[in-house]
């Protein structure tokens, strides 16, 4: 899963276009390599912990609404195919450079927040099966931190075709899931009863809180979509091409996932996957199948590896493109001479990371993501509605008025505390954000002292 949405927006218009390479096959694997990842590998634990064993219904739930913004997202990418995202958009529908800086920064901390729940992800239960637990979580996850900023400073080199690799391998582990999920039913395995037992007793709003504090939490297992749109100026006929590709995208994700879902609360006691930091591993040990438990601890760890590499590499580009742009103080965007990496975006970015290890688990880091990108999309999802008025040449997709209406208080609903939030992911988001303010406001008062604002 990925989080770079305005660098691409910034860059001068004498530059040389991007190439135009990737074609409709390798664009859907695109979408799902970053789909997948983190989420389900980390979270599904947690939850269930949130809902109980009708586990299955957050992840139905968060396809939905994941589809409404895809729409939006699909319809604004073809009406404006640049690779820039929710800040190209916001900027267009409203205008307001503030605005679209706020937006640009929850991306990038949505990002890192990602990064730092696989962290604490690589850290658990998965590295435990392997090493036994030799060396403390929080050690581990942040040294994990540090070496993928290492990796980034020595440039770190991605392609497509290296994503379809990754995706094939990611994938791999969720069919293992299904594969014994499937063994499980035909030998009569699995406690059926269990699909249908929900967490929170009492009234009908305690049921309803618990079932969308669990969606809101399942919802960090979808994103990864919107960032596909940073592809666009290097996607053969975008405005044709991203339609199938996103909308197949979240359907063949969503559809794994709820299964996966599925299978994990039939083998296993929703408490018991609430107590794991790895619970897809839980269910290979409950499934009655033969696999090997390390391989698959090494599949999980190479999935939550790839999603946080990924994630701290497009955030501090994302950090080097608005200090070039003048919206961070400029010596953001310092690169190594040699390396030609932005290593003061490296650094910045890794501390970040660091700072949201040290003080949050899994769910709330997740939780985090969530959040953030749920508060993004439901400004994409208004921007899509008052951009109609923008007409453009060529044709594009447009989705019915009424899936970005939905799409637009879904996301609300879900970032609302009628979600069952803990206070810390309200805090966390809050404190990134006046992180962000801050070097947003010293950065002007520079550029006015030196007379170039």
């Amino acid at each position: 899963m990925s989080t770079a949405e305005t660098a691409a927006a910034t860059q001068p218009a004498e530059e040389p276009s991007l190439k135009r390479a990737i074609g409709p096959k390798l664009l859907i694997l695109f979408v799902i390599g970053d789909i997948l990842g983190t989420g389900i590998y980390a979270t599904t634990g947690k939850v269930a912990g949130k809902v109980g064993g009708a586990l299955w219904l957050p992840f139905v739930i968060g396809f939905v609404v994941a589809i409404l913004t895809a729409a939006s997202y699909v319809e604004l990418v073809g009406k404006y195919p640049k690779a820039a995202g929710a800040a190209l958009y916001t900027q267009k529908a409203f205008q307001l450079p503030f605005f679209t800086f706020i937006v640009a920064f929850m991306v990038m901390c949505s990002g890192l927040s990602s990064a730092s729940a696989a962290a604490r992800a690589f850290s658990g239960d998965y590295m435990a099966e392997l090493t036994n637990n030799a060396l403390p979580p929080t050690l581990i996850a942040i040294t994990f931190i540090v070496v993928l900023a290492a990796l980034n400073l020595r440039g770190v080199s991605e392609s497509v075709k290296t994503n379809v690799v990754l995706t094939l391998v990611e994938l791999s582990g969720l069919l293992i899931i299904l594969g014994i999920g499937a063994y499980a039913i035909l030998t009569g395995g699995g406690e059926p009863s269990r699909l249908g037992e929900f967490q929170a007793e009492g009234t009908g709003y305690a049921l309803l809180t618990s079932v969308l504090g669990a969606t809101a939490l399942g919802f960090f297992a979808f994103v990864g979509f919107e960032d596909s749109v940073n592809m666009a100026e290097e996607t053969k006929d975008p405005s044709r091409n991203f339609p199938r590709a996103i909308f197949t995208g979240v359907a063949v994700t969503g559809t794994i996932y709820v299964l996966v879902a599925l299978i994990s609360s039939l083998l296993v006691d929703y408490r018991v996957l609430e107590g794991s930091s790895g619970p897809l591993l839980e269910v290979v040990k409950a499934g009655g199948v033969d696999f090997p438990h390390k391989l698959f601890a090494l599949i999980a760890l190479f999935a939550v590896s790839n999603s946080a590499l990924i994630n701290i590499m497009m955030a501090s580009r994302l950090c080097y493109g608005m200090a070039n742009e003048r919206i961070l103080p400029r010596g953001m965007g310092r690169v190594l001479p040699r390396r030609r990496t932005p290593v003061v975006g490296i650094v910045f970015v890794a501390l970040l990371a660091i700072g949201l290890v040290s003080t949050g688990e899994i769910e709330g880091l997740g939780d985090t993501t969530a959040f953030l990108l749920l508060c993004v999309f439901a400004v994409v999802n208004v921007a899509v509605l008052v951009l109609r008025r923008d007409h453009v040449e060529h044709k594009h997709f447009r989705t019915p008025t009424v899936l970005p209406v939905l799409g637009a208080l879904t996301a609300i609903i879900l970032a609302s505390p009628l979600a069952d939030r803990a206070a810390d992911v309200y805090i966390r988001a809050g404190v990134l954000l006046a992180i962000g303010i801050g070097l947003w406001v010293v950065n002007k008062l520079v550029l006015r002292a030196r007379g170039e604002d």
